[in-house]
């Protein structure tokens, strides 16, 4: 049984999929929430995911950006924009297909069946992280930098991998609180601060002028290289 995941905040719409995707004899699994669909498709390893472009705290472009640094899972984008630009970024960033709202539910789940026919038998997900010379082995819990081993905190390594995971996707301190420190975690958000901060020392060739953790004023952290 072909495992489906919809990440999709209209609840009607999301709804509508799963009893539709069910009744074909798919195993469905579904979110309205960026952050946490991003978080079952890591968890669960569907065979495919139909992405909603506009999600709450984490959107589909950088949901599908994520997911394609880290596995090759197929990717059916909706989105209630009728724009070529829209449909442009997200084929070019990896999607498998792009369908626009309103649709036709015969054709939804034809399309679905395409691109499954086409996914290769199974995807890859790494356990390591590679970006120039900085590498972070995701089970050894070992970073290096240049060949030479990084002296990272718990949750320094957490907080990198985080980013690093993310790449080219802004993340805001609050979710990097959520993801690093846990839900129950009351601390402030200059905490995260503090240890970007201290990644810059150990990571960047110069902390004062960051070029792989940049700051986006007002909202968070991308790691860009």
């Amino acid at each position: 049984m072909k495992k489906i995941l919809v990440v999709e905040d209209e609840s009607t719409m999301r709804e509508t999929l799963v009893y539709n995707l069910s009744k074909e004899g798919y195993k469905v699994l579904h979110t309205g929430d960026g952050a946490e669909g991003l978080d079952m498709a890591r968890e669960h390893q569907p065979d495919l995911i139909v992405l909603d472009l506009m999600l709450p705290s984490l959107d589909g472009i950088s949901i599908c950006r994520i997911l394609r640094n880290e596995s090759s899972v197929p990717i059916v984008m909706l989105t209630a924009r009728d724009s070529d630009v829209d449909r442009i970024i997200g084929l070019e960033i990896g999607a498998d297909d792009y369908i626009v709202k309103p649709f036709n539910l015969g054709e939804f789940l034809a399309r679905i069946r395409a691109v499954l026919r086409r996914a290769p038998s199974g995807h890859t997900v790494t356990d390591k992280l590679e970006s120039g010379d900085l590498t972070l082995d995701l089970i050894a819990r070992r970073a290096t930098r240049s060949d030479k081993e990084l002296h990272l905190t718990h949750k320094e390594f957490d907080l990198l991998a985080a980013l690093m995971r993310n790449k080219g996707a802004v993340l805001s301190r609050d979710l990097l609180l959520e993801r690093v420190w846990g839900y129950e975690y009351s601390g402030q958000t200059k905490t995260v601060d503090v240890h970007v901060r201290w990644l810059r020392e150990k990571i960047e060739e110069d902390p004062s002028r960051p070029a792989r953790l940049v700051t986006v004023r007002g909202v968070g952290y991308r790691f860009e290289k």
